[in-house]
């Protein structure tokens, strides 16, 4: 809103109310008037919204320039002027060599032991195989041809798969010292233990066969048998463990 918009409102509502005037005055004596030409609203004068900057006083800052430039030194070099850099000697000391770190001491002494942890394990791994090879066959087992060859390799040790001297499983044994008397037996325990006749406990005799489900050995009689009894472990004589076994003899 401006003072002319003002002015302008005023004269609009001034027009108007004269109009009202003319037409009761016509339409009381009977003439019809005709307002021609209305009077249009005044138009405002454009308004510049752009604020104006401030002036600034620009000779104030030259006149400080000036004033550095002047107290400045002024410098003058010839144009043929020439500059020399002297070069200083310069001397390259190497490092010293670094000191050998000292000798692992405490690694030298842990591996010494692990040594002799190692030694000594091998010692209790072959004790068990020579004292089962220092074991006598059984007085029960004398005059028993199959005992006999079977003691041959009591210390021989458990290899899976095994049918040879370098090592046997418990079927692979089995049918090697059966095979010195000429007597073929299948390969498996499973099969071993099927062939033959069964026998009671009490009748069983020295050189018999004594199968468990997984497991066959040879009766070396007084309770005892000789067999290759798992990985880890040699040929040996020992007592019959199973609690409930099938004595099987072959002829």
């Amino acid at each position: 809103m401006t003072p002319l918009s003002t002015i302008a409102q005023a004269a609009s509502d001034q027009m108007s109310t004269v109009g009202r005037r003319t037409a009761v005055v016509a339409a009381s004596s009977g003439l019809i008037v005709s307002m021609i030409g209305a009077a249009a609203p005044a138009t405002a004068a454009p308004v510049d919204s752009e604020p104006k900057l401030n002036s600034v006083d620009l000779s104030a800052l030259t006149a400080q320039a000036r004033q550095a430039l002047e107290a400045a030194p002024a410098v003058t070099v010839a144009a043929d002027a020439a500059f020399s850099i002297e070069a200083a000697p310069v001397t390259v000391t190497p490092a010293p060599e670094p000191e050998p770190e000292p000798e692992p001491v405490v690694e030298r002494m842990q591996s010494t032991s692990r040594t002799q942890e190692r030694q000594s394990t091998q010692t209790e791994a072959e004790a068990p195989a020579q004292e089962e090879a220092a074991v006598a066959v059984p007085a029960s087992a004398y005059g028993s041809t199959i005992v006999s060859i079977a003691a041959r390799y009591v210390g021989v040790p458990y290899v899976y798969g095994g049918t040879t001297p370098d090592g046997f499983d418990c079927s692979g044994f089995t049918s090697y010292v059966y095979a010195q008397v000429g007597i073929s037996l299948p390969r498996t325990s499973g099969a071993q233990g099927s062939v033959g006749t069964k026998v009671p406990r009490s009748e069983a005799q020295p050189g018999d066969l004594i199968w468990t489900p997984g497991h066959i050995s040879i009766y070396a009689g007084d309770n005892m048998q000789i067999d290759a009894p798992r990985p880890g472990k040699t040929i040996q004589f020992r007592q019959i463990w199973q609690s409930n076994p099938t004595f099987i003899r072959v002829a």
